[in-house]
């Protein structure tokens, strides 16, 4: 009995310790990466300002080509909106809309992953690096609030989400260029 009682008051320090812990973690999480484009300001603005070409490059798209995808709204610029469901968790279900456009330097898309309350954001900085150089910054920016477990997940966003959109910006880059 009291091999019992040591184990679940060491369970229960455990608990306490990671939720303490999870006050102090980061509430936020960024993920950021950049890549040159031989092509026009403009050229790079027209594919990310729209959902039409997104599962083109999209790294998502290759994880489940079998993907149910909606599209609502207009075709490019605010408003565009694109809507998935799938059975690959890494894949999952969600929307995504176009809430701020401003040609040719910006776009910032609104996410709801499955059925999560708070929304979490993606931008396209569009800058001219060069002549028909431009430089792409795809963000992405999501508040945890006091989700103690989302915190922690956000310990490791950049590892997981990071190499995602290298790999979606080197596909776009490819795209343009050819």
């Amino acid at each position: 009995m009291k091999i019992l009682k040591n184990l679940l008051l060491i369970i229960a320090a455990i608990a306490i310790v990671l939720i303490v812990v999870g006050f102090f973690l980061p509430q936020t999480a960024h993920v950021e990466r950049s890549i040159t484009i031989d092509a026009s300001r403009d050229t790079v603005f027209q594919k990310v300002n729209s959902f039409e070409d997104y599962n083109s490059w999209s790294p998502w798209f290759e994880r489940d080509p079998n993907a149910a995808y909606q599209y609502s709204g207009p075709d490019s610029g605010v408003g565009a909106k694109m809507s998935w469901q799938s059975d690959n968790p890494q894949v999952g279900n969600g929307t995504q809309e176009i809430i701020e456009s401003d040609y040719p330097e910006y776009v910032k898309a609104e996410i709801y992953f499955g059925e999560e309350p708070e929304p979490s954001y993606a931008e396209f900085i569009i800058e001219e690096v060069g002549i028909q150089k431009t430089k792409l910054t795809w963000t992405f920016d999501i508040d945890f609030g006091s989700n103690l477990i989302g915190r922690y997940y956000g310990i490791f966003m950049d590892d997981m989400l990071g190499p995602e959109y290298q790999k979606g910006l080197r596909s776009l880059k490819q795209q343009i260029e050819s």
